[in-house]
């Protein structure tokens, strides 16, 4: 059981709404950011109050990255205040036994990797940005991973969605219409991988588990149904040979880990 903390949503006027497109059916709120030891501690207090709970095993800090913030000098100014509050006060909870485990919940590798060397993190929840479709974390971040022992939760493994359904109209990649090279490339990779009569949803499912830091996927299930094909998806089995030949196309990195063969 896990939480999350940094992210708030306050009530607030239909007028004062943010987040518009990310969240569907709920009440009006607006996001709030506090990255503060005081900020951490509320936003970890309400999370008892709404589950009932008395302990979690991980506490992740929420969205602390470029991508939720609009630039570097405002991602840089979050870390600063987490690194001096809210950091603090995550290590106290789990030196505390009040949680087992501290983390990110985070979208960047790279904000990942900021983190890790500044601190001591358990984990982190990495949002797509180690899929089918991109690797460009192995160049310093996984391999900081394996030597510091810190475990990767991969979500998002199909980069919203496009590793799904295929290059389709419409077809989403982190959570915006996939431009016209992402198109492209997850063409190219779902040939592939009809070759060998594997789904693309079904080797993007299992290709980041590969990795000795990646401790495991979240690939979402909004119904039975769903959780009972990502079920029949991780059971699949993927020919050695489909890996090879991504490789030798180059729309997979040559040091991506795929097992043996």
């Amino acid at each position: 059981m896990s939480t999350k903390v940094g992210r708030l949503l306050k009530v607030c006027r239909p007028e004062q709404r943010t987040g518009i497109g990310k969240f569907f059916d709920t009440p009006n709120r607006r996001e709030v950011f506090d990255y503060s030891y005081d900020g951490i501690m509320r936003s970890f207090e309400a999370s008892f109050e709404r589950t009932g709970l008395d302990s979690f095993d991980i506490l992740f800090v929420h969205d602390l990255d470029v991508f939720n913030h609009g630039t570097p000098a405002a991602c840089d100014h979050y870390v600063d205040q987490f690194m001096s509050g809210g950091y603090q006060a995550m290590t106290s909870l789990r030196d505390q036994g009040v949680v087992k485990a501290i983390g990110g919940g985070i979208n960047e590798w790279e904000m990942c990797q900021t983190l890790a060397e500044r601190g001591d993190f358990d984990l982190f929840l990495l949002a797509g940005r180690y899929t089918l479709l991109e690797q460009e974390a192995l160049e310093s971040f996984l391999p900081l991973c394996v030597a510091r022992n810190i475990g990767i939760v991969l979500g998002g493994p199909y980069n919203s969605g496009i590793l799904a359904t295929g290059p389709v109209a419409g077809a989403q990649y982190n959570y915006s219409d996939a431009p016209s090279h992402i198109l492209d490339k997850v063409g190219r990779i779902e040939h592939v991988c009809l070759k060998y009569n594997v789904a693309l949803s079904d080797a993007a499912l299992n290709f980041p588990l590969f990795h000795p830091a990646v401790v495991s996927v979240i690939p979402g299930g909004q119904s039975i149904d769903q959780v009972a094909s990502n079920e029949r998806a991780r059971n699949t089995h993927i020919p050695h040979e489909l890996w090879e030949d991504l490789k030798s196309l180059g729309l997979m990195r040559g040091d991506a880990p795929v097992g043996e063969s």
